[in-house]
């Protein structure tokens, strides 16, 4: 079955592709495309970001269509950044720039008020107009010392308390299983085993 995700992320088309493993998919990127529509994320909601991105490309590409929209939200921080979370520092900010936002707003919160969380929607739009949706959420902590060089983002800053490593510190076949990520997928792919079964 060929579907095309909704980025032109290499990296991150390779880990959705470890995670769907021994499933019969063949998994595209946008890289595949000319001309590809312009999406502004202007919802106000991960799920209204992912379905818009899905429902779009599927449109333009004729092709069923998986888009994901994720972020960080910090408690203390209201859920900051939220949907936010890529251009938290500004529309073109690196990893390092939304990072150094993120630690200045925190600079006087002690680290027991750090919690924060990593969410995730994920979106299958089908050609018919129909789709599913899968949500994870993975709950940790802000800390100041940036920790490990896997993963991107707010990776090397987010502490996971039970496995007492940042994500970016982490293995990449733990984190596809733990992160919020690797639960939308897992929860895909329970649903994609459950139809096969019963078509």
């Amino acid at each position: 079955m060929k579907i095309v995700f909704a980025t032109k992320n290499e990296g991150k088309v390779k880990e959705i592709k470890e995670m769907l493993e021994g499933m019969n998919i063949e998994l595209i990127s946008l890289n595949h495309y000319n001309h590809v529509p312009e999406i502004s994320e202007n919802g106000k909601s991960f799920l209204e970001n992912a379905f818009k991105k899905a429902k779009i490309i599927s449109e333009f590409t004729g092709e069923t269509v998986m888009a994901d929209d994720s972020g960080l939200q910090v408690d203390i921080l209201k859920g900051e950044p939220g949907i936010y979370s890529a251009r938290y520092a500004g529309d073109k900010a690196t990893d390092e720039e939304n990072n150094n936002k993120l630690l200045a707003k925190l600079k006087d919160v002690p680290p027991q008020k750090r919690s924060a969380s990593f969410f995730c929607s994920l979106v299958l739009y089908k050609k018919d107009g129909s789709y599913d949706s899968f949500e994870g959420r993975w709950d940790g902590q802000i800390i100041d010392e940036r920790r490990g060089s896997n993963g991107f983002g707010y990776d090397p800053i987010f502490f996971v308390p039970g496995l007492k490593l940042t994500a970016a510190e982490l293995p990449p076949a733990i984190k596809n299983k733990v992160s919020h990520r690797g639960q939308a997928f897992a929860k895909l792919k329970k649903s994609f085993g459950e139809k096969l079964e019963n078509t």
